[in-house]
């Protein structure tokens, strides 16, 4: 493992790039969603929202696969196996005309994708650690969310000039691209020395030592208490900005200035978080989710949607708070992981996941002619979040404060 804090930018680069896969996959397609219900036949509109959760529920469950086999047999050929079955899902997908057929190929469109998302998180165990590790996560991250800022625009791009299966065929040739990229560019970062043999019984033994370590536990349910909510959001942006407010075209630029507060704050985080430290940060950014969501909740406790220029403001403050999440929770709970980075960051992802698809189907059903429901979502888990860093600086105890 490289301590020494020796900042590489290709890799944050090509880091950033392989979880970008993923968030184009997901939000390039978000424009599309009104006019894939109607091709196939989609009664509810609500359930267009499954082809964003389905996605996550893949990712979760994928990571289980890759994250232990990249600690046997390597890194990258884990992201080659992934991308593979991307690519036939993603297929899948294009070719079909029942919705349920589609949603299949969501879910191994996302199982794929699990590879090197994992794998970047990884990777980047594998070569750093500490505050400064998540100082790197934290710029890879900023790297990353650029995608979420332009792939609604992009998406709706190809809508003007072709259809939705372009946006499919179109992520399939940029994901090759870079797995293109990452093939010449990348080491592994795994030495085989330190690789574990393989056994079926790798996944229980890494379980079982993933759960010797209560602050990872307790900072992975916190990663999906608000990654499910947040998840929401991303699930019902369309429905609130296209249906609720009709704001038709203009639903991309406004996603666009949500996804760029995450990455300004994620910015500010990888300029702080050496300072503050990556726990301090995170403490009091939740402590801001909560606070923020609240006070939503009690302004407009009656239902009433308030201007959309009111709501982007709150959008933009809560997602400000999230910025300086995503990084540091990810960092803190595998810096006791080194030693099974790769399992570490499967179950981690694992569990955020899985414990946010069914948050964000169960709100997100909620959200259909108001978006009250969506910040009372992120009011509960926001202050559960908190409960869960409260007794986290108990237990490390008045060194944190």
């Amino acid at each position: 493992m490289q301590t020494k804090p020796d900042f590489k930018i290709e890799f944050v680069i090509l880091m950033a790039s392989l979880m970008s896969i993923v968030a184009l996959s997901i939000d390039a397609l978000l424009p599309a969603l009104p006019d894939i219900g109607s091709q196939l036949n989609v009664v509810d509109s609500s359930d267009n929202q499954k082809l964003i959760t389905m996605i996550f529920l893949g990712l979760g469950f994928g990571q289980l696969i890759f994250g232990p086999l990249s600690d046997s047999f390597g890194r990258k050929p884990m992201v080659y196996f992934g991308f593979t079955v991307f690519v036939i899902a993603s297929i899948v997908c294009v070719t079909t005309n029942n919705f349920e057929v589609m949603l299949i190929g969501r879910v191994f469109q996302g199982i794929g994708l699990s590879s090197p998302r994992t794998i970047a998180i990884a990777m980047t165990r594998d070569t750093y650690s500490g505050d400064f590790m998540a100082k790197i996560l934290s710029i890879i991250v900023m790297f990353f969310i650029l995608v979420p800022i332009v792939a609604p625009t992009f998406g709706q791009l190809l809508l003007d000039f072709f259809d939705w299966k372009a946006i499919f065929n179109v992520n399939l040739l940029i994901g090759l691209l870079i797995v293109l990229w990452f093939w010449r560019r990348q080491p592994e970062t795994l030495e085989p020395k330190k690789r574990i043999k393989f056994s079926p019984k790798i996944f229980i033994t890494g379980t079982v030592e993933f759960l010797k370590h209560r602050e990872a536990i307790a900072l992975t349910l916190v990663s999906g208490f608000i990654t499910g909510s947040f998840m929401v959001y991303l699930s019902t942006s369309q429905q609130i900005f296209q249906e609720q407010y009709v704001l038709g075209e203009l639903f991309p630029y406004i996603f666009a200035s949500t996804a760029f507060s995450v990455g300004f704050a994620t910015f500010t985080n990888s300029r702080l978080v050496i300072k503050f430290g990556s726990f301090n940060i995170a403490y009091y950014a939740t402590i801001a989710y909560a606070v923020i969501s609240l006070l939503y909740v009690l302004l407009f406790h009656t239902g009433n949607n308030p201007s959309i220029h009111v709501l982007v403001t709150f959008f933009l403050l809560q997602f400000f708070a999230v910025g300086f999440l995503f990084g540091n929770l990810r960092s803190l709970a595998m810096e006791p992981l080194g030693h099974i980075a790769g399992i570490g960051a499967a179950i981690n992802g694992f569990v955020s996941t899985v414990m946010a698809v069914p948050i964000a189907i169960y709100i997100g059903s909620f959200v259909k002619t108001s978006v009250l429901p969506l910040f009372i979502g992120f009011s509960v888990f926001g202050v559960l979040s908190l409960l869960v860093f409260v007794w986290l600086k108990k237990r490390r105890g008045p060194a944190i404060a």
